[in-house]
């Protein structure tokens, strides 16, 4: 969701102990510190905080091995930036319509495009799912349509963090999902973002 940042004492003490430390480097304990406390809230397997939400779902997209003859279904509804990488990779973005309920992808919408891309033979290299300003798609039909189709998911879920999905965290559905912690996100740090790997078992 989108929101105004509130920084209070708590923020300028870190920052001030960041200052006293010497501690302006990218890396250091508070980041991993950051990665583990974000894995445990969610139950993400793993996190790694990079620098946007948006690097985060390139991130995802070269794990995947996006190539330049892929293609890869969005949402239609959301900020570029989470078709931003698809085109980094030169693939092809594929628009997947929204349903009325939540303004997110819809399920109906999204089987009729595999099933088409499957009659040409066609499968895509993964879908991003967006959680639109803090609502998360209805991942359970969207998840047993790609287990159908054996395409991973991609959970954009930058503007989600903390939002449940039917008892479990929005960002954990897919095999990949991600936070981002702009100045006008839940969390902030002012700017970056986090690649989780799919939920413990």
């Amino acid at each position: 969701m989108l929101s105004s940042p509130h920084m209070g004492d708590e923020e300028i003490q870190y920052v001030g102990q960041a200052f006293d430390t010497n501690w302006i480097a990218p890396l250091g304990p508070n980041v991993d510190g950051f990665e583990t406390e974000l894995a445990e809230f969610t139950g993400a397997k793993y996190a790694a905080a990079v620098s946007s939400g948006t690097a985060a779902i390139h991130l995802a997209l070269l794990l995947l091995d996006v190539k330049p003859t892929d293609v890869v279904f969005c949402s239609s509804l959301t900020f570029a930036a989470s078709v931003n990488p698809v085109m980094y990779q030169h693939a092809t973005p594929v628009f997947i319509d929204s349903e009325a309920k939540t303004w997110n992808m819809s399920p109906i919408a999204l089987e009729k495009a595999l099933v088409e891309y499957a009659s040409r033979g066609i499968k895509p290299k993964a879908v991003i799912v967006v959680n639109l300003y803090g609502q998360s798609a209805d991942m359970e039909p969207i998840v047993e349509l790609c287990n159908k189709y054996e395409v991973p998911i991609i959970e954009d879920a930058a503007e989600s963090l903390g939002a449940k999905y039917k008892g479990k965290y929005s960002g954990t559905f897919g095999q990949f999902g991600i936070y981002s912690f702009n100045g006008n996100k839940i969390i902030t740090t002012s700017g970056g973002g986090c690649l989780y790997q799919k939920i413990r078992n």
